[in-house]
């Protein structure tokens, strides 16, 4: 019964890494070029964001080869900032943009960059194990008419549900 139960938790955590029908990472990834600030455009709602305006997330080298990861947003309701550190690790390989990500101990979801402004890493799409976590991250706090179309289109291409997107205020 004991190894049936692990056996349970092993395979729900790794469906937590998986890959979502249809996409694929990005491959040639180069991490230092992805390193530094992102600001959050658009995101698919869940609670962990629920109620955040602008929303960014920074990525630092860790000494162990690794990426420190530090979400921040504004929460309306509460009149305050909040903000959570993480780390993430490659999956594959440094080449491809597929790591796991954790903000809550040994529990880590997926990280998965499948579209990304390959010359100056400017914009990434981003999602995780299922097709309810989807976001555009840019490195500005406001981007194109176009880029949010070239968001929109190719994440409905795959299956997300872009009438749910939130796009959260970006103070400039």
């Amino acid at each position: 019964m004991r190894s049936l139960l692990i056996g349970s938790i092993v395979f729900l955590l790794s469906g937590c890494l998986s890959i979502p029908y249809n996409i694929a990472p990005v491959d040639g990834f180069e991490l230092n070029k992805y390193l530094g600030k992102w600001y959050e455009i658009a995101r698919l709602d869940h609670s962990f964001e629920r109620g955040l305006e602008n929303v960014t997330a920074e990525y630092f080298l860790r000494d162990d080869g690794g990426v420190k990861v530090i979400n921040k947003g504004f929460s309306v309701v509460e009149n305050k900032w909040k903000e959570v550190a993480g780390k993430a690790y490659f999956i594959r390989g440094q080449q491809e943009g597929y790591l796991k990500v954790s903000f809550f101990g040994p529990f880590y979801g997926a990280y998965i960059v499948f579209e990304l402004d390959r010359e100056n890493y400017q914009y990434a799409f981003v999602t995780s194990y299922d097709k309810s976590y989807l976001w555009l991250l840019a490195r500005t706090p406001a981007v194109s008419d176009a880029l949010v179309d070239q968001f929109m289109q190719r994440a409905a291409e795959l299956g997300f549900a872009t009438d749910k997107l939130i796009f959260p205020r970006q103070d400039e």
